[in-house]
């Protein structure tokens, strides 16, 4: 029972981490500090994508699982969860890297867009303006 709760608990875990790498960008233009720990999970989300490696929390769950008598996950995390919801079967490489690219392009415009906000209000404040 508890290694049931535990897989769950890494599942969500895994989730939100997937959602923060996506859109992890969009709470640092409100918090900046959060960049320091968006930065690296996107590049490793990003990464782990185009690679076509598999995520430590897949393990994780996986092994939770069989301590509950489950089986594990034949797949990653996102190909198990997350591609049957929003993706057709089948799903190619070609495909998984285009995920990944549209995951750096998203950041790299999320993250030029605060780049640029704040240089203009440091502009704007040394010029006096309100």
């Amino acid at each position: 029972m508890i290694a049931r709760v535990a897989a769950d608990g890494v599942m969500l875990l895994h989730l939100l981490f997937v959602l923060f790498v996506v859109f992890g960008a969009l709470i640092v233009q409100r918090y900046h500090w959060t960049a320091a720990l968006h930065v690296p999970a996107a590049i490793w989300g990003a990464w782990i994508e185009l690679s076509g490696g598999v995520c430590p929390l897949t393990y994780v769950e996986n092994d939770l699982r069989r301590r509950a008598g489950e089986s594990g996950l034949e797949s990653g995390f996102i190909e198990h969860y997350i591609y049957p919801l929003l993706y057709p079967p089948g799903l190619t490489r070609n495909v998984q890297w285009l995920l990944g690219a549209i995951v750096l392009g998203v950041n790299v415009a999320l993250y030029t867009r605060i780049l640029l906000r704040r240089r203009r209000q440091k502009l704007s404040s040394k010029s006096g303006e309100p």
